[in-house]
């Protein structure tokens, strides 16, 4: 599949806001069946950049801006190639698979995930990540109003709605419960309607025993197809987040996203 992204962020502040410092989590990397075609980064106000590659191997943009800004925006352009791999993952991978078992205050081991895991201990470990990914998506009403990016696995799991976030900290949560390493995944979703979107996509991998990482979407309650762009990995939102920052002053902040992910020959007709 051919898949055009244009992802746009902007933040607006109360006052200008001096220091700004922004941290891009937004270009993705090749690896089998995704191939970056075209990709490009923008921001609207002066500034420095500089590129790096963070512990996980995700291409990190650090954004400095020159001088006080009472707004800023952040656009990204690009065509992704994507085959269907049946949700398996084979890319790069800098860190040894046990540092993926490694709990989170997001993903922190509390009872309702504990209670959630012990459905499935004891079942083959693809079987038992088909079951929970099934599980979750039953069990969580899909909520855009009902969480924050400081909500935890478990606060999602017993209030028993969230965002694909949440879903994806509830999953990976519970797959390291069960001696899974498992991982979190921001990028982006193609879909054939609603392509207009309020957010960037996340969702979870897991290592599956002689088999290789699996990517799971219990948002939707299936694994990664070709309408799944893959952009940054770790070992919650904190480390995989599009665009994390920090300034002095500005006042209030008023954040505003708009995703258009749709296949391109789609985009072209429309």
């Amino acid at each position: 599949m051919q898949i055009r992204i244009h992802h746009r962020t902007t933040y607006k502040y109360q006052s200008p806001a001096a220091g700004l410092v922004q941290a891009l989590r937004l270009t993705p990397a090749d690896h089998d069946g995704q191939h970056i075609a075209d990709w490009r980064v923008d921001v609207d106000v002066d500034g420095a950049f500089r590129e790096s590659r963070d512990a996980f191997g995700n291409h990190v943009t650090m954004f400095y801006a020159e001088r006080p800004e009472s707004a800023i925006t952040v656009t990204v352009t690009g065509l992704a190639m994507t085959s269907d791999t049946s949700g398996m993952i084979r890319a790069s991978e800098p860190l040894p698979p046990a540092v993926f078992l490694r709990s989170t205050p997001l993903t922190a081991p509390e009872p309702p995930v504990q209670a959630l895991a012990e459905r499935f201990r004891g079942h083959d470990p693809l079987d038992a990540l088909h079951r929970l990914c099934a599980a979750i998506y039953g069990d969580l009403r899909f909520d855009v109003d009902a969480t924050d990016a400081t909500t935890t696995a478990a606060e999602a799991l017993a209030a028993g709605h969230g965002v694909c976030q949440d879903f994806a900290h509830v999953f990976i949560a519970a797959a390291r419960l069960l001696g899974l390493p498992a991982r979190y995944v921001s990028g982006h979703l193609a879909r054939a309607e609603h392509m207009q979107q309020d957010a960037a996509h996340a969702w979870g991998e897991a290592l599956v025993p002689e088999l290789g990482w699996v990517a799971f979407d219990p948002a939707n309650g299936i694994c990664a197809t070709d309408a799944y762009v893959r952009v940054a990995i770790g070992l919650d939102y904190l480390d995989a987040a599009p665009i994390r920052g920090a300034r002095r002053g500005g006042g209030l902040e008023q954040l505003s996203v708009a995703v258009h992910a749709g296949a391109a020959q789609q985009q072209t007709q429309s």
